[in-house]
């Protein structure tokens, strides 16, 4: 994945995050308990971070390893969809086991970053 694709996928995952982030303290807030307004807040957080890694994977492109950075990109990615995807889905719906999926998003933000170390071992220059 290009460094460019990656930017782009980096600031619409912030500026969903955003959009998303008012949604549940404005609106959202007058329709769930404070538990799931927690879970939303929670989301919305990982969604943000993960977004922000993004930009910096796209930012140090150049010092990184291509294809380590790609999959770090790729990873950090499907697992805000996976994460902060189901999270959102579970508030909105109230489908519990749909927090059972929970866990796989999380396993791939931790490999997204593992990846980023190891593309920045095996990358170019300091």
């Amino acid at each position: 994945m290009k460094s460019r694709t990656i930017l782009c996928l980096g600031a619409l995952i912030m500026a969903v995050g955003v959009g998303l982030g008012a949604f549940g303290a404005h609106a959202l807030r007058a329709m769930v308990d404070a538990s799931a307004l927690a879970t939303w807040q929670t989301a919305v957080l990982y969604q943000l971070l993960h977004g922000l890694g993004l930009l910096l994977i796209a930012a140090l492109g150049n010092r990184l390893h291509p294809a380590w950075q790609s999959r770090s990109a790729v990873l950090m990615l499907v697992g805000v969809l996976i994460f902060s995807g189901s999270l959102y889905i579970l508030v909105l719906s109230g489908v519990k086991w749909l927090g059972a999926i929970t866990p796989i998003g999380g396993v791939a933000m931790i490999l997204a970053w593992l990846c980023l170390a190891f593309a920045a071992v095996r990358g170019q220059g300091a």
